[in-house]
């Protein structure tokens, strides 16, 4: 991009993606989330963020995701959660930490 009254290029700041977590409805970018996805072969955690799907997402702490699991997840991804889904969702929850690193205060 160039600047026509200086003549210099000007940088423009690069463009970081915001989602909202599901659990708490804190804005923050998207990188810093975990991104479950509602696919063809049902509902799976999408750590990589590229999986098909309607997604939703939440923060890596479990205090989000037994938010989430009471209905704002379910509701984000526009589907009825199965027992299997849940099953998983649920197990990969409880590899979570109990509140965000480094704070010791809940949000």
């Amino acid at each position: 991009m160039h600047n026509a009254v200086s003549g210099k290029t000007v940088k423009r700041p690069k463009h970081i993606p915001q989602r909202t977590c599901v659990g708490c409805r804190q804005v923050l970018p998207k990188r810093s989330l975990v991104r479950v996805a509602r696919g063809p072969d049902g509902v799976q955690v999408d750590p990589t963020g590229k999986r098909a799907g309607r997604g939703a997402y939440l923060h890596d702490q479990r205090t989000c995701w037994e938010k989430g699991l009471k209905g704002a997840l379910a509701h984000a991804l526009k589907t009825n959660l199965k027992p299997a889904d849940l099953d998983l969702l649920v197990g990969y929850m409880q590899t979570l930490p109990e509140e965000p690193a480094g704070t010791g205060v809940e949000q």
